[in-house]
């Protein structure tokens, strides 16, 4: 089921929550994102196979999938973008994602399925014109990848965030936004400092978000951070955690015994 997170008349921005089946513990939660502006649509980290029927279902309610101007990848992990080849099927759409990944995203697809279609987003991240609105792609590298970018919507001042600020919780909590960040902590903490790479860059990303007009950050995991108050909350935290190389010893890389 899609949950509006925007919607003005014209531009529209969906978040699709509940596509995969966590149930048995063998594959994590995802969530999904439909931006719709005059009659344009950008799907942005659509997922693998797990999601792409009920994707395509549900997006039938608010936009021909086959009109879809982009697919928009974060990085190249396959709960992110292992679907692309069915929607380049379906649909004339264009795929972008860093640079760095755009020879891998092939290896998704058939045979020539991809030629001409898949562009790099370079490092320093760009604007897409989508309708009558753009949508930028943000620099977010080392989060958790080497070449990663998020997407800020700057209708509906929403940061389309991937992996930062993503956490793991019950199935039946992901479609409400965090309200007591203290106790959402539990929920996200150990993920950040495993995947994101070190303090250093988490300080450059806040500064950067700090200079934007953010009034939503969702992650592609887990509940979203609405609202000005509980976004800085979110900032102040993961500005002063220790995590990835911060955190590692020589321990950490011993050959097994």
């Amino acid at each position: 089921m899609a949950i509006e997170l925007f919607n003005n008349g014209k531009h529209l921005c969906l978040i699709f929550d509940d596509l995969v089946d966590d149930s048995m513990g063998e594959a994590v939660q995802a969530n999904q994102f439909l931006i719709v502006d005059n009659e344009h649509g950008a799907l942005i980290d659509p997922g693998g196979n797990m999601t792409y029927n009920g994707l395509l279902m549900e997006m039938h309610n608010y936009f021909a999938p086959k009109n879809l101007d982009y697919i928009l990848a974060s990085h190249a992990d396959p709960d992110i973008i292992a679907s692309v080849n069915k929607w380049m099927i379906h649909s004339e759409c264009k795929v972008m994602i860093s640079k760095l990944w755009a020879r891998f995203v092939p290896h998704f697809c058939s045979v020539g399925n991809s030629a001409g279609r898949v562009e790099g987003i370079p490092d320093e991240g760009m604007i897409l014109p989508l309708g009558n609105s753009v949508i930028k792609a943000i620099p977010a590298h080392f989060m958790h990848s080497e070449g990663n970018f998020q997407f800020y919507d700057p209708i509906s001042k929403i940061l389309f965030s991937g992996d930062m600020g993503a956490s793991i919780v019950p199935h039946t909590e992901v479609d409400t936004p965090v309200e007591d960040f203290k106790s959402h902590l539990q929920y996200m903490e150990g993920f950040h400092k495993r995947y994101m790479v070190s303090n250093k860059i988490c300080r450059y990303w806040v500064n950067m978000v700090r200079g934007m007009d953010v009034e939503m950050i969702v992650p592609q995991h887990g509940r979203m951070f609405k609202g000005k108050k509980m976004v800085n909350e979110f900032l102040n935290w993961i500005e002063a955690l220790p995590c990835g190389i911060d955190l590692m010893t020589q321990d950490h890389y011993r050959e097994p015994k």
